[in-house]
């Protein structure tokens, strides 16, 4: 089956880009080098084709309930416009998807969905909203999307774009009358920096890249950087950190499962929280430069004691570090481990999964 293209195919292959699959799309993977484009975003701005996440909009009498019945975090009596992170899981406790959950009005709510998982989600969504009195509509072909990322980025939008939104607070959204349509801007990120999320058509979502690149100002940025970026600040990735088999307690997110109230997947949960976790993720520094990859082993005691799920020489502090699935008894922090790199052992010690500081906006 061929790939998807998102709205701004043409834009990346113009600029010269790297294309790779990602999630069932063709997606820029760089377009100078990974290094430049995560600094840029670090220091300055950088923009994202996000495109080819998926939206659903849920509606309806019943939309609250449903919502908090299939999401883990609570969002009883939310502010319009407040936005929450938080998962969807089997009632094994597994990880159906990572999301974002936008309230934008009464018994109207937004989600927004991993892109390798939209069928999976919409089908999962569709099958228990059966018994609500709601409408789930896959909106996922309508609306493109950029995400605009750094510290410089609030300034840029409201100069360049002509679009207010220095009033909008971390991890809050509004609609916004742009040329005649309504388009959504958030303020969430997931590169560890101030930037917003801009919604649109197509058209409104091409024109907003050639405005903010064509400034000069904003650098292109790929999936490359994006996910040395979101490693760094510990934020997870689904099919890495978060899968059908790893649970929100696993993953180290606990906090977003709200335990005393009732979701799909609550009651294991709950059950595992009680008994105490086998495994959990964690942060591993490496006392060498080498660079541990995804899957590869963790040992220690001269055993296998997990896998990573994610790796890099990080580019922000030039330390090689991963995230790590181990064994509870080796997870508690200063903890000597080793990964094996092909035939050689590296040894390491566990650390937080936060290898560098946010720089959100407060």
């Amino acid at each position: 089956m061929e790939n998807k293209r998102t709205c701004l195919y043409d834009k990346h292959v113009a600029l010269g880009a790297l294309i790779s699959p990602f999630g069932g799309f063709d997606m820029p993977i760089q377009y100078t080098n990974i290094v430049d484009e995560h600094n840029a975003v670090r220091q300055a701005c950088g923009i994202f084709d996000v495109s080819h996440m998926g939206e659903v909009l849920v509606t309806g009498e019943e939309s609250e309930a449903f919502v908090n019945y299939i999401f883990t975090n609570d969002i009883t009596d939310a502010p319009d416009g407040k936005i929450f992170y938080g998962m969807m899981c089997h009632e094994t406790g597994g990880v159906v998807d990572d999301l974002l959950v936008y309230r934008m009005g009464e018994n109207r709510y937004f989600l927004v969905i991993n892109a390798s998982n939209i069928d999976k989600d919409v089908a999962w969504i569709t099958e228990q909203a059966k018994n609500f009195d709601v409408v789930v509509e896959n909106q996922s072909e309508k609306y493109g999307e950029v995400a605009v990322q750094g510290p410089k980025t609030e300034e840029i939008v409201e100069r360049v774009l002509g679009i207010h939104c220095s009033d909008l607070l971390f991890y809050t959204c509004k609609e916004v009358e742009y040329n005649g349509e309504t388009i959504i801007i958030s303020r969430t990120g997931y590169t560890g920096e101030d930037g917003f999320e801009l919604y649109g058509s197509h058209a409104f979502t091409n024109e907003m890249w050639d405005k903010l690149v064509g400034s000069g100002e904003v650098k292109p940025c790929g999936l490359g950087c994006r996910d040395t970026l979101r490693f760094e600040v510990g934020l997870p990735l689904y099919g890495d950190e978060l899968t059908d088999e790893i649970t929100p307690l696993e993953a180290g997110l606990g906090m977003f499962a709200k335990l005393d109230k009732e979701f799909i997947g609550r009651d294991a949960l709950a059950a595992q929280k009680a008994e105490g976790l086998k495994r959990k993720i964690v942060g591993i520094e490496l006392k060498d430069k080498a660079i541990p990859r995804h899957g590869y082993e963790v040992e220690a005691d001269g055993k296998v004691i997990g896998t990573v799920t994610t790796g890099y020489n990080s580019i922000s502090t030039g330390k090689s570090v991963c995230m790590a699935m181990v064994d509870i008894e080796y997870s508690k922090l200063d903890t000597e481990v080793a990964v094996r790199i092909r035939k050689k052992v590296f040894p390491g010690v566990v650390t937080k999964k936060r290898f560098y500081d946010k720089n959100y906006k407060k």
